[in-house]
């Protein structure tokens, strides 16, 4: 396994990380969550991925269920959780990024994971209701408590991430060291154009998901239409509908035969393509069954043969690549 630290601190993940969206506590037996889990950490995985949201609470319950039994040590792990969407009744104050939500999300996420700390908190979504300087501060103050060691947004603009940064710096506050984007050969404008100034005037980290578009790039859409798959659960038609435009097909079935080419799967070509992005800190893996887990951790090996030529032969398959500002 290969470890990157997360953009400029000093935490150092794997580059192949384990995200149990969809899965735990849903998709999936709490048995083939812990095999999974097993499978992950036992090839070089030390980040876990959570949120408050996932499966309503249930999916940090069998993480950390699981984390209990393991006796792993904790220093040898990083877990997250992420606050925002909550998943209780909707009441005033069980949403949001205000400092009451972010607070009382933290402590349920503590217990829900049975850690005494998370190593890395997100803001899930941008709150537009709530002024940055108070979820600044809230997360600040967890840090100064010991509660969350590294704080972070996910699919947050790169106007309000600066002003985060921005408020952090004149206050003498901690910033946001991290983002979590969709990052994958169809999604690609955030990583590459958005938030080029963040990568480098304030050294953000990526823990980027999505890396096979929720299965497309994963090949089992060539010529089929499984139905056992995270597209076909109940609440996952947006994500069908999205993931499975029409336009989209082709260029898979040309990334599938340049992958076949190069000696390589399209799932782990696809990986690999998104660990040659270097503002990548690390690519989250998901799976409902160990043999696609340990076909996917093998994904770095990969990474070697994506030469010049090919990430150019890539290029014009995909005939995607953001167009960045001139200055």
């Amino acid at each position: 396994m290969e470890y990157r630290r997360l953009g400029n601190s000093g935490l150092q993940l794997s580059a192949l990380s384990f995200g149990t969206w969809v899965t735990f506590g849903k998709q999936i037996d709490n048995s083939i969550a812990e095999e999974l889990l097993t499978v992950a950490y036992e090839n070089g995985v030390n980040f876990f991925d959570n949120a408050e949201i996932y499966a309503r609470g249930k999916s940090e319950i069998v993480l950390g269920n699981i984390l209990a039994t393991k006796g792993w040590s904790r220093s040898s792990y990083c877990v997250s959780s992420k606050v925002f969407f909550g998943f209780e009744d909707g009441l005033p104050n069980q949403t949001g990024l205000s400092r009451k939500h972010i607070f009382e999300g933290c402590h349920a996420a503590l217990r829900r994971l049975k850690v005494d700390y998370i190593d890395l908190f997100y803001c899930h979504r941008p709150d537009k209701q709530t002024p940055i300087e108070e979820t600044v501060w809230a997360m600040h103050n967890l840090i100064l408590q010991g509660k969350i060691l590294y704080w972070g947004t996910s699919e947050w603009s790169a106007s309000e991430i600066l002003a985060a940064h921005y408020f952090a710096k004149a206050n003498n506050l901690t910033a946001p060291s991290m983002e979590q984007p969709q990052y994958n050969m169809f999604e690609r404008n955030k990583m590459e154009n958005e938030y080029s100034t963040l990568f480098v005037d304030f050294g953000m980290g990526t823990t980027i998901w999505s890396p096979l578009s929720s299965g497309l790039l994963s090949g089992k859409y060539i010529d089929k239409s499984p139905t056992d798959t995270r597209l076909n659960i109940e609440g996952m038609e947006w994500l069908k509908e999205k993931t499975l435009a029409e336009e989209r097909f082709n260029k898979v079935k040309a990334l599938n035969n340049l992958a076949n080419e190069i000696g390589t799967s399209l799932a782990k070509m696809s990986i690999a393509w998104c660990l040659k992005n270097k503002n990548v800190s690390t690519a989250i893996l998901g799976a409902s069954k160990p043999e696609q887990l340990k076909e996917t951790l093998t994904s770095v090996e990969v990474v070697a043969l994506l030469t010049d030529d090919v990430m150019q032969q890539i290029e014009i398959i995909l005939n995607n690549k953001p167009v960045l500002p001139q200055y």
